[in-house]
């Protein structure tokens, strides 16, 4: 039995290239339904300006799913300094903290230097999945300045191939498998952005996120939040079987 993680990055429309909110409006509810018919729960990293403007949708991620923090504005915590990436974090924390508790964090871009986890730490939060296998990412999960690392498996554009060419690759993910997608990828994105922007959005995208779920089902799979795979680590480290 393996273990899934379906982690959703709820920003607007493929930024920094677009400002429309469409994978808000039309995307999100969609992948919402689908999970909870599947009995399925995920977590929706949401930036504090959309859990602001979709109160709503952070509200139901609170409630049946896990709401965890993707940054203020989708900004470049890389490209900040400290004491900037101290409030703008602890501003997003503050908005989402008015629905539900929040101890999940990644940051846009998947970039996040080590030296402001202790920020992440000094604001509460637990578990972060900024780390990215496919951006070279080869120690799996680990704590880095006391948060638990949850590395991210794949890229949404392998999500977002045609379902022949990408189910060989989930036979071979390795455990915990974290998945990626955003709202907006549910909606058809216009091609007259960048071709990561438009391609396989759309009916498709929500088809392969169906095929996906039921694929990990037919195989026993456990799914998890982030904050449920947190809980179940350090259970496990308790024990001494870590």
């Amino acid at each position: 039995m393996g273990q899934v993680i379906l982690t959703f990055d709820v920003e607007q429309d493929c930024p920094p290239f677009a400002s429309s909110t469409r994978g808000m409006e039309e995307g999100l509810p969609l992948v919402m339904d689908l999970l909870e018919d599947s009995g399925i729960k995920g977590t929706f990293l949401f930036t504090g300006r959309m859990a602001e403007k979709f109160p709503e949708l952070a509200r139901r991620a609170a409630k049946k799913h896990e709401l965890g923090c993707h940054g203020l504005e989708h900004e470049r915590f890389d490209r900040l300094p400290g004491e900037e990436v101290r409030r703008r974090l602890s501003e997003a924390r503050e908005i989402l903290s008015r629905f539900g508790k929040v101890v999940s964090f990644r940051a846009p871009n998947f970039q996040f230097p080590d030296d402001h986890y202790p920020i992440l730490k000094e604001l509460g939060f637990l578990v972060d999945s900024t780390k990215a296998k496919h951006k070279g990412w080869r120690r799996g999960v680990t704590e880095i300045s006391g948060l638990l690392e949850v590395p991210a498996t794949t890229t949404s554009i392998v999500t977002r191939l045609p379902w022949t060419l990408q189910k060989p690759f989930h036979k071979r993910f390795e455990d915990p498998i974290v998945y990626i997608f955003h709202p907006w990828e549910f909606v058809r994105m216009s091609k007259r952005l960048r071709p990561d922007c438009w391609f396989g959005t759309g009916k498709s995208a929500l088809e392969n996120l169906r095929r996906l779920i039921e694929f990990h089902i037919s195989r026993d799979a456990e799914f998890l939040t982030l904050r449920e795979f947190y809980h179940e680590y350090q259970k496990l480290k308790r024990e001494g079987e870590l």
